[in-house]
């Protein structure tokens, strides 16, 4: 019986922590279409099966300033530093992560016990490296915190061509990519809930994680596709293959279909802070 399955899959380890937004693109992407994300939602709610499937909390709107707009990747990095607790009250380790706007993609992050803007800028020197980034291609969003506008940093800005955005003062959510990777991030079922031991097992947590959230997690604002492959350009066909399988479900069972399947195209241009009705802000918010 294929509400019985649903809740088999619901329940099993590897899709117990995900909300049916993200069981039923995981099991497209494996050839297998039990039902619709509404049908999940239906199913799992007649069985009490909705409460707590992730360690998160309402997301809250973005106030959002001047736009800039990506098409591709490569294009847009925003990046922030957020606090990682230790087993020293008052003392944490800092984890320094830069994520690309259109794939949101972490292309790189660094632990640290402090807070520089050397150790920003050889960060930032690294990516380019790695990305193979070349002079006035990328755009670097932050906020105005010291690390981020200190005179290493915008030094080695200038050198390797990347031209710095900044975040108005005292206006926290200019920076809501960045915002949501961390909120995400620390919502993991496996955050510690005290503290990490030591930089070692932090930064090998973080590993972890970023290693997930690039090839694994199933992205809300990319159509649930993961960032690697949006950053690679194989969520196109991806894509592509769920339309094929979704039609050929409606057409198995149409009488379980009251429209169209949804909307699969990939994701076109993405805004960093759009300005008010300029396109994607339901997927600034998300993560």
């Amino acid at each position: 019986m294929e509400r019985q399955r649903i809740i088999n899959v619901a329940n099993d380890a590897a899709y117990t922590n995900l909300p049916p937004n993200q069981i039923v693109p995981i099991l497209a992407d494996k050839g297998i279409y039990l039902g619709s994300e509404s049908t999940f939602y239906r199913i799992l709610k007649a069985h009490k099966l909705l409460n707590h499937r992730q360690r998160s909390k309402p997301c809250q709107k973005v106030k959002k300033p001047k736009a800039l707009v990506a098409t591709g990747p490569n294009q847009i990095y925003t990046w922030d530093i957020t606090y990682l607790p230790t087993t020293v009250k008052g003392l944490f380790f800092y984890l320094y992560m830069v994520m690309d706007v259109f794939s949101r993609k972490v292309v790189g992050w660094q632990v640290h016990d402090n807070e520089s803007s050397a150790l920003a800028a050889d960060l930032m020197t690294d990516i380019c490296k790695r990305e193979d980034i070349k002079r006035g291609q990328v755009v670097l969003h932050s906020d105005n915190g010291s690390p981020m506008k200190g005179a290493t940093m915008l030094a080695t800005l200038q050198e390797l061509g990347i031209m710095p955005s900044l975040s108005r003062p005292s206006v926290s959510n200019d920076n809501p990519y960045s915002e949501s990777l961390f909120r995400t991030l620390k919502y993991r079922p496996e955050y510690p809930e005290k503290a990490f031991l030591n930089i070692a097992t932090s930064r090998r947590w973080v590993d972890d994680f970023v290693c997930w959230y690039n090839n694994e997690h199933r992205h809300s604002g990319i159509k649930f596709v993961t960032p690697a492959q949006r950053h690679t350009g194989r969520d196109i066909e991806i894509l592509a293959q769920r339309t094929r399988l979704y039609h050929a479900a409606k057409a198995r069972h149409p009488e379980r279909w009251s429209g169209n399947i949804k909307n699969l195209e990939p994701v076109g241009s993405v805004y960093l802070n759009p300005e008010k009705g300029k396109a994607n802000s339901k997927e600034v918010e998300a993560a």
